[in-house]
């Protein structure tokens, strides 16, 4: 083959790895910026979505509106025996309330403690 050829065939293909490596930095510069594109998209679809349920949580709160009570699948004397026991904790709740009510009335003081004397004999 004539060198000059031979040099056309090298400029050839040294042309063809220019383009080659540019097409390449170009494709990597889109799936960046598409990457980038979709964690910013995810990231506004996030906050739209918390912003939402805030919203929707504070219009809730303003008129009051509440979440229904689900109904308890409980047998009559199942809903009798919780029942007494629920009075029963509430009549310990009251009695407790009651005593501390009392006892913090009172302008007795309790009488200071005074810690045990450590003798050096053991006595």
């Amino acid at each position: 083959m004539k060198p000059k050829k031979l040099k056309k065939r090298i400029q050839q293909l040294e042309k063809r790895l220019r383009e080659g490596s540019a097409k390449l930095d170009r494709l990597k510069r889109k799936l960046q910026q598409a990457e980038s594109a979709r964690a910013l998209k995810a990231a506004r679809k996030s906050a739209a979505r918390v912003t939402a349920s805030a919203r929707a949580k504070s219009l809730k709160s303003a008129t009051g509106e509440k979440k229904p009570k689900r109904k308890l699948n409980l047998s009559p004397e199942r809903r009798a025996q919780l029942a007494a026991a629920m009075k029963a904790r509430w009549a310990a709740k009251r009695a407790a309330e009651e005593n501390s009510a009392t006892s913090s009335n009172q302008n007795s003081p309790a009488p200071p403690m005074q810690p045990p004397e450590n003798r050096g004999d053991g006595v």
